[in-house]
């Protein structure tokens, strides 16, 4: 029987459907070139093998769209009708639950998965982007400390579970460790745009802008082709390093350039427009008609019920463009579902309040805006992204607090990100202002 390259066994694939899935599973890896076409040539070449159907269904499954899950479910209907092994069975399972919504019931099966079969890179690196978009540092870092023991540094893909650790140390806080296992991947696998993007994460939390441009810089030819999946997002993390500097013009370039220039319909990539306009927004900046343009196309994603954290991104995109009927939309279908799963309660318990949360802000009712973000802001292993991700919201709320002349917390807000990023210019300005606006006998306390 076949074996992928770390040695699994590969049930129903020929030498050529073999060697296709290997070339898959390194685009994977690397979030680079076309797996799904490769996979479809595996399949083609090979009806009945198993794994190259499992990872078709992982990348879909994963890309929290609503037309690619319905995809994921269909490859999944096909899939119970073949001869699985154990480990393509435990896939299946895990597959099943996360296609419902039940992300950290799916996420926890591949954690007992990856104890029987560490060496298993597409369950690690599903399980790891499970963990991700769940928002379980923890388990972004422990799901590969378990595995990696197993592992040796001669072995196919090790470079990869360094990336995925050094991502799991970073939102673990442990940033010293994460920058050093992110710059081991990249120089073992230069084209490892997730290790990359974890060393950026470790330079953005640490408020290190010059250190970060510098970095994207030096490294943009790895990261920034065009057959690179997670390259919107790396420039998104430089255009992050730039407005924290004050350097709005760039920040501008990027967007109408990398960021947005093709008007990408991913999900991902428009989480990134939005919360870039919403950022320029908070700064001050006139961002014109961008909105209108990536409202339109979230209507291809925003449907309150797939994946939370779009739909709050959505609305951002839905709030500039002045359509506000969307907007109640969302909040409306997460106040009414009655569904069970995790997807269902993170809209209800999170997004609606972060959605009233931004809404508010953006009426100006700031006072509000800041009541329920100060409460919704609490996200971790709640729902979404990472911390350089969910930091919009305690931006957006030390942004009421100061327009709205709420000066002790303002100022309480800004003590707090100032401990964490002392020399952000942003951060700096959130005190002053705070204190600008402080009442005589508020300065003289």
């Amino acid at each position: 029987m076949k074996t992928d390259k770390q040695g699994n066994m590969l049930s129903g694939a020929t030498v050529e459907a073999a060697e296709l899935f290997n070339e898959a599973v390194e685009a994977f890896n690397i979030y680079r070139g076309d797996p799904v076409g490769l996979l479809d040539r595996a399949t083609a070449a090979a009806p009945d093998f198993a794994m190259a159907s499992i990872l078709k269904a992982h990348l879909f499954a994963l890309a929290t769209e609503p037309e690619a899950t319905k995809a994921a479910k269909e490859i999944l209907v096909t899939l119970k009708t073949m001869r699985l092994s154990e480990r393509e069975a435990s896939h299946v399972a895990a597959l099943d639950l996360l296609v419902d919504g039940q992300w950290s019931m799916a996420a926890a099966a591949l954690d007992r998965h990856s104890v029987h079969y560490p060496h298993d890179i597409v369950a690690l690196q599903s399980g790891h982007l499970m963990d991700f978009y769940r928002a379980n540092a923890r388990d972004l870092r422990d799901r590969i400390t378990r595995a990696l023991p197993k592992w040796s540094a001669d072995m196919p893909g090790y470079s990869i579970l360094l990336g995925m650790l050094s991502f799991g140390l970073e939102e673990m806080g442990d940033y010293g460790r994460g920058e050093e296992a992110g710059r081991r991947a990249v120089d073992l696998q230069p084209l490892d745009c997730w290790a990359h993007h974890a060393v950026a994460h470790v330079m953005e939390m640490q408020g290190r802008a010059e250190d970060g441009i510098g970095w994207m810089i030096a490294r943009e030819p790895h990261w920034s082709g065009d057959d690179n999946f997670f390259k919107v997002h790396n420039w998104w993390h430089r255009s992050l390093y730039h407005l924290d500097l004050g350097q709005t013009d760039e920040v501008l370039a990027l967007y109408d350039g990398p960021i947005r220039q093709d008007r990408s319909i991913v999900a991902l990539d428009m989480v990134d427009a939005s919360a870039l306009l919403w950022r320029l927004h908070l700064s001050g900046n006139d961002v014109g008609d961008r909105w209108n343009e990536l409202a339109t196309n979230w209507d291809h994603h925003a449907d309150a019920r797939t994946y939370p954290f779009n739909d709050w991104h959505a609305v951002m995109a839905y709030l500039g463009a002045g359509r506000a009927g969307e907007v109640d939309r969302i909040v409306g279908a997460y106040r009414k579902s009655a569904a069970i799963s995790d997807a269902a309660e993170w809209g209800q318990r999170t997004a609606v309040p972060l959605v009233e949360g931004f809404a508010s802000f953006w009426r100006g009712d700031y006072e509000t805006a800041a009541n329920r973000l100060y409460g919704a802001r609490f996200i971790v292993n709640s729902f979404g992204g990472s911390h350089a991700q969910r930091d919009i919201i305690d931006w957006t709320l030390a942004e009421a607090t100061v327009r709205g002349g709420l000066t002790a917390m303002a100022e309480a807000i800004a003590n707090e990100r100032l401990a964490l990023k002392p020399h952000s210019p942003v951060n700096q300005s959130f005190l002053s202002r705070a204190r600008a606006n402080a009442t005589p006998e508020e300065k003289a306390a």
